[in-house]
This record gives C-alpha cells, structure tokens and sequence, in this order.
C-alpha cells in the first residue's frame, strides 16, 4: 500500500538511494535535510561541523530530490541538535564516559522530533539510509529489528533504543542491499552523491579531532592529574582525561621498564589509573537505560552474542535481569563466556540472537574475574567509521 513517507536525507548516497527506491515502490516521498550546522559556521576549526553535516550536503541532497521529481525541505534543528547530541557529547566525557552521538540522534531526533514533524504532515513513516532491517512478528505483533544484510555496513547497533512505536514508523529501504549495491543503483539513476565518499567520523567533528573539538566546548574536562597504578601510587601526571584511552600504551610519559597500559579514567578523582595488559580486560558488565525489542520484558537468564562498540565483534555471553534504574528502565548483568577487551562506560552494548537484535543499553560499570564491587572503566575513543547512513 503506497504511504506518504518522510526521507532524512543527509547528502550522501545511502540516503539518496532510499527515497529512490521509496519512489520506485508508489510512496509519496518527502525529502528533508535537518540543518544542525550553525546558520554561519565560525572559522575557528574546532567549532565548525564536520563533511556529512557541512551545508554543501543540502545541496547534494537537493540535487537528488530535483532527479527524483520529489519535494525538500530543509528544516532547522540547530538548537536542538547542539542541545540533544552535542551536549550531551561533551557531558558524557565531562563524566569519563565515552557517549555514542549517532545512537542519541537516532533516538531524540531522527525517530523522535523528525517523526513527530512527519506525523503533522500525515505521514506514515520516516526512512533513513540505515543498514538494517525490520520486519513483524505476526505470533507477538512485536517489531523486529535486524541486522543488515551487509555485514560489513550493519548499522543495527545505532538503532537499538527505538521503541515499538518507532520501529512501527521506520523504514530501512537500503537494509536489504549491500553497499556496492546502492552505489550501482545510484549510478543507474544518475544521482549526483553515487560516488560520495564514506563518512568514518562523527558528523560534527571537524576533522575527527574529537580532543580539539572539546578543547573548545569543554575546557575543563582538561585538568592536568596524577596518573597511578591499582594500588594507587603516583606513577606520573596527565594532561586531561579526554588525552587518554584504555588499552593505550604509548605516550603516557612514564618510565620503569614495564610495559603499562590505561585501564580506567576516573572522572570523580580526575585519575588515570594505569597496570599490565590483562586489568585492561573483564568479563562482567552492567547495562542501563535497557530496550528491550524482541521480548518485552526480561525474566531470567538469555544467551545471546554482545557488542560492545561498533567495530567489535560479538561475543557469547548471558543477559540477566537487574532492578529498575531510577528512571524506571530495567537494568540488566551481562556475563561474558570470555573476558573483553576495553569495556567502556557511555559506549552502547547490543544483544543478539542471531541476526535478530534482542535489545541493548549503555554500559554503566564492569568487573573481573566476577569477584569484588564492580569498578568503573574509563572510555575508549569515540566509534570510528560507518556510524551515520550518508
């Protein structure tokens, strides 16, 4: 049944092919760029956006709107992006947490403020470039999420927050397709973005200089302070947390013959706590802010494979049920059958059966050995590559 359907549109191939194929199927495409660039960026580099949130993206998205005979908008969520995304970014690494930006734009913005400016205009759903993949459960009525069919450009991981009500109002028309793929199909159609390069980092970022960019917003979260073993010596100093990141070696500036490596940022005592290879590694995690997709509620034990950032390969491991957080939200352990490498706080764990994604939530806190109170572990660097369809 041919729908009106409202296409995020953000400049780059993905999304392009996404309202041609809605076109080709018989919907009524709407084709909208959500301008979250300042009206004027500023020439300091650390405050300008980055490649797939730079203006000139409207205009490739314009362009593909015009070839496909379909009307654009370009609306402006520059207030709330900066106060949704990018605040909260620069917030989370205030608290030696590592946040996931693309995860919280899925979620507030992209299926949240935009599908509510699409219902207004009695559409039936939003679309994206998104790898990955949604279908019904016709025994539970539940919406299903799965990975996409390129295993290689999955983005499932990004999308586990969306509730049932989102997921019923998404639509992932490229979820089926590989990347080579939709590069074909826009060839074929003669879309201006067919060979637009890949976007590997975060969108405002210019540059990918993460450091630089918070130097600016978050001056602060750069005090200098002591760098200590897991007893608690000083070893030496460091120059802001954000410089630092587990599992990292070189130039912490410390010298003794053995090799150290980060293996926790501690916010409330601005430390970087450094030991050998292996206290970089745990076994036990606890997730909050949990969304459950498959199942509706969590009652005992489930296996289940866990990712633990973007690029990590999942690994088995047992969800078990936790109590509610404060926000009301079920809270869950997960029991890896081997240790990992690198768990980081803000950073998202999503579960899955399969292709099937079960649910995810945010990594709270991790522990080894499954003995002890469970420790805070510092962040890793943001996830690179493949983090927003283009």
């Amino acid at each position: 049944m041919a729908e009106r359907i409202v296409v995020g549109m953000s400049g780059g191939v993905d999304s392009s092919v996404a309202a041609a194929l809605l076109v080709e199927q018989g919907h009524e495409v709407v084709g909208v760029t959500l301008r979250v660039w300042p009206g004027r960026e500023p020439e300091e580099g650390g405050k300008r956006f980055g490649s797939c949130c730079a203006p000139e993206a409207a205009h490739d998205a314009r362009e593909v709107a015009r070839r496909l005979g379909i009307p654009y908008y370009l609306l402006n969520s520059e207030r709330e992006f900066d106060e949704t995304v990018v605040e909260r970014f620069a917030l989370e690494y205030r608290a030696g947490r590592t946040p996931v930006p693309c995860v919280v734009c899925n979620q507030k913005v992209k299926f949240g403020s935009l599908l509510h400016r699409a219902r207004a205009w009695e559409a039936a759903a939003v679309a994206t470039g998104h790898y990955a993949r949604i279908t019904r459960d016709e025994r539970t009525g539940r919406m299903l999420l799965w990975r996409g069919r390129d295993e290689r450009k999955d983005q499932s991981d990004f999308l586990w927050p969306l509730t049932q009500a989102q997921l019923a109002a998404a639509r992932f028309p490229v979820g089926d397709m590989t990347k080579d793929a939709v590069r074909d199909r826009a060839r074929a159609l003669g879309l201006v973005t067919a060979d637009t390069p890949e976007s590997q980092e975060i969108c405002f970022i210019p540059d990918d200089d993460y450091r630089g960019f918070l130097r600016l917003r978050s001056p602060d979260a750069f005090r200098p302070g002591p760098i200590v073993d897991g007893q608690g010596t000083v070893l030496g100093r460091h120059q802001g947390l954000p410089n630092y990141t587990v599992g990292q070696r070189r130039g912490l500036g410390l010298s003794g013959g053995r090799p150290l490596y980060v293996t926790a940022l501690d916010a409330d005592r601005n430390t970087v706590v450094v030991g050998p290879a292996e206290e970089t590694e745990a076994d036990r995690l606890w997730a909050e802010q949990v969304n459950l997709i498959s199942i509706e509620r969590l009652d005992g034990p489930v296996q289940v494979t866990a990712r633990i950032r973007h690029n990590h390969v999942p690994a088995a491991a047992t969800v078990l049920p936790g109590p509610a957080g404060d926000d009301g939200r079920q809270r869950v352990e997960v029991r890896f059958a081997t240790p990992q490498r690198a768990i980081s706080p803000g950073q998202s764990v999503v579960f899955y059966q399969g292709d099937l994604v079960v649910g995810g939530g945010v990594i709270a806190r991790t522990s080894r050995g499954g003995v002890g109170a469970p420790r805070t572990v510092a962040h890793r660097e943001p996830p690179r590559g493949n983090t927003c369809p283009k």
